[in-house]
């Protein structure tokens, strides 16, 4: 494959990967693999090249360009820019670069949001986004019912892997290894041995506190991987409700879990919008945890998912809020007296953080008994937000 096929192959991957943004499709990581697995012709070497090509060009730009040209051409004039003579209209290369055409400038964040992020922020403005910005290292979580130890994985992984500590939490479980690494097919992952799970989501589990005999809710679980987490918590003792909305993601749940050796004790229930507390209704005031990894703007993930930039709008902003105020009342409605509650969002904003939670103080008189902000420039994990509350007798 020659260089200009690679340059339109990743403008054509970035086309789909702003269709997906502007109506709310499949993650970039998806739409790249979808791509390039109908395209088993292109060689190795050509695949990590269109995708070095296309996630550089997402990382390159914190607004939504006009289309994938434009976006990796202003990557391109900003850091390769001998690149752009393989525009020259030849069979499967880009056409030729035309005066005045589009080309997206280097921005970190979409600029309707830098004015909030620099509230966040303050000072520390250019380094958050710096490290919002950059490439996150592979955090991995030891599973504990597999009966591996934490340097037995270490002893069996393909480099160096360092233990993880965050906010003075220590994450027993956690192992960090170099940006770039790659795992897939590697037999521990395979036979359960260790999940890919950034420090910061190991953290939010740490502060559940789950422990052996309990009765844990996973209320916006997705493909589970804080349910897993929290039945290496229970060490196979307990039982965790696992529930979501989305139907595909909840589905990825059962391999995983069986593949982790927690299928038993993992139960998923897809919930209807709008009819969650009627179908939760045999859990009312049961659990000892409830677990609201709430949806979000994703913001503290930037580095791992550029591209949820193009994505925000503040409309879609507004609507999160609305919905994280709903989940906190429809979570607090099924822990037992004097059990925990724990709200988390991957998000650095304070209106998806502090703001929900002085909102659901106002309203109920309950005080979160910590809360913890994360992020990627000083606590080196994804950013987030977490809040416990103790729940009254």
């Amino acid at each position: 494959m020659r260089p200009p096929a690679r340059l339109q192959a990743a403008i054509e991957v970035l086309d789909g990967v702003l269709a997906a943004a502007r109506d709310g499709g499949a993650a970039a990581d998806s739409i790249l693999q979808a791509y390039l697995r109908s395209r088993r012709f292109i060689g190795a070497k050509d695949r990590a090249a269109i995708r070095d090509l296309v996630w550089a060009a997402i990382r390159h730009s914190g607004e939504r360009p006009v289309s994938g040209r434009a976006a990796l051409l202003g990557y391109l004039l900003a850091s390769a820019p001998e690149a752009l003579s393989s525009f020259d209209g030849s069979d499967h290369a880009p056409h030729p670069v035309e005066e005045g055409e589009p080309q997206t400038p280097a921005t970190a964040a979409p600029a309707w949001l830098l004015p909030v992020l620099e509230a966040r922020f303050g000072n520390d403005l250019p380094q958050a986004l710096a490290a919002l910005s950059a490439r996150a290292p592979l955090d991995i979580r030891v599973n504990r019912l597999t009966g591996m130890t934490r340097a037995q994985v270490a002893a069996r992984l393909p480099c160096a892997a360092e233990p993880v500590h965050v906010a003075g939490l220590t994450l027993a479980d956690a192992l960090r290894l170099p940006a770039g690494t790659r795992l897939e097919g590697h037999p521990l992952r395979k036979t359960g041995a260790i999940e890919v799970q950034d420090a910061g989501s190991q953290a939010v589990v740490e502060l559940a506190g789950a422990r052996p005999g309990m009765a844990v809710v996973d209320l916006c679980a997705g493909a589970g991987g804080k349910s897993l987490a929290l039945a290496s918590a229970l060490g196979g003792a307990g039982r965790i409700l696992a529930t979501d909305t989305d139907r595909s993601r909840l589905a990825a749940l059962a391999p995983r879990a069986r593949r982790a050796g927690a299928l038993g004790m993992i139960e998923t229930r897809l919930l209807d919008p709008g009819r969650e507390a009627t179908q939760l209704a045999d859990w009312a005031g049961q659990a000892d945890v409830v677990l609201i990894d709430a949806p979000c703007s994703g913001t503290g993930t930037w580095r791992r998912n550029p591209e949820l930039r193009w994505r925000l709008t503040p409309f879609r902003l507004e609507r999160l809020w609305a919905l994280q105020a709903r989940l906190l009342r429809l979570g607090a409605a099924l822990v037992r007296p004097g059990g925990r509650l724990i709200y988390a969002v991957c998000s650095v904003l304070d209106s998806e953080g502090p703001d929900i939670i002085r909102a659901w103080h106002r309203e109920t008189g309950i005080a979160p008994a910590r809360t913890l902000a994360l992020s990627p420039h000083i606590h080196g994990c994804d950013g987030f937000f977490i809040a416990t509350f103790e729940m009254p007798c």
